[in-house]
């Protein structure tokens, strides 16, 4: 290690007790969330139901009568208990991240840390964004696609209604939550590619017209089939693609006045000795 880390080179016994230190505060962080959040879970859960009612406004339907129903005696304290596992995930998130910083950082140099740290905030912000987008428009338009193929007790027809279980409305939710909190994560990635040079912005721009395919086969797989759902993925992805080539070319601009700035430098130190 050189004298910018600050830090003394570690045995590898040491490692591994720094690496159970930062798992047992994680696990910690986690174990005590999930006990809050199983204490309120039956409240979490009515929470996570507000996209499913606001689908039923849109459809027209009464939601008194909507419901939402579970078949075996088990299965929604299973809910619940999924239900607070996502919940202490979410909060114990930043402190897991923190952890992990902790464990890497006596490996990084003094402008890495500096370069790291960005990253750790801006991950669960976008992971929000997406979460905010499923929740508050996504879900319902998917509930209220699916209420809209109910069929009514009309001119002799049998009615089929949509009776959601718990279990099967949270799945939904939670697969769309995290899907969308991934794809959020583009620009995180490509950043972090194109820091370390694995990624240039001119061959993302290069392989846009792929990626715009990918992104609507993407949405095709993860949404209902229905042209407006798969839209609403494939756009806000298309949009963070270019977002993400846009930090690529900051991260080469930083990268380019970086090293005229050393070659200047260096030229200085150069004349001096001359």
């Amino acid at each position: 290690m050189t004298s910018d880390i600050g830090d003394k080179p570690q045995p590898l016994i040491e490692h591994l007790m720094e690496l159970r230190t930062r798992l047992i505060w994680s696990l910690a962080a986690f174990f005590i969330a999930f006990i809050g959040c199983f204490a309120v879970a039956k409240h979490l859960f009515n929470y996570l139901v507000y996209p499913y009612k606001w689908a039923v406004i849109w459809a027209h339907l009464d939601v008194a009568k909507s419901q939402l129903i579970y078949t075996a005696p088990q299965e929604f304290f299973f809910t619940q208990v999924k239900v607070a596992m996502f919940g202490a995930l979410v909060i114990a998130f930043p402190i897991i991240a923190a952890q992990i910083y902790k464990f890497v950082a006596p490996g990084l140099y003094k402008n890495e840390r500096a370069a790291f740290l960005p990253f750790l905030i801006a991950s669960p912000l976008l992971f929000l964004m997406g979460a905010a987008l499923v929740y508050f428009f996504f879900c319902p338009m998917v509930m209220w696609f699916f209420l809209k193929m109910q069929q009514s007790p009309t001119d002799g027809e049998i009615a089929i209604s949509l009776m959601p279980k718990v279990s099967e409305y949270l799945s939904l939710i939670m697969t769309l939550v995290f899907s969308f909190g991934l794809v959020f994560q583009l620009p995180v990635i490509t950043t972090l590619l194109a820091r370390v040079g694995l990624l240039t912005s001119a061959w993302l721009a290069q392989k846009r017209k792929f990626a715009i395919v990918l992104a609507f086969v993407v949405a095709a797989v993860l949404t209902p089939p229905d042209p407006m759902s798969q839209i609403g993925l494939a756009l806000p992805t298309i949009l963070l693609y270019e977002i993400s080539i846009y930090a690529a070319r900051l991260v080469e601009r930083q990268r380019s006045r970086q090293a005229l700035e050393e070659s200047s430098a260096s030229s200085d130190i150069v004349s001096k000795d001359d």
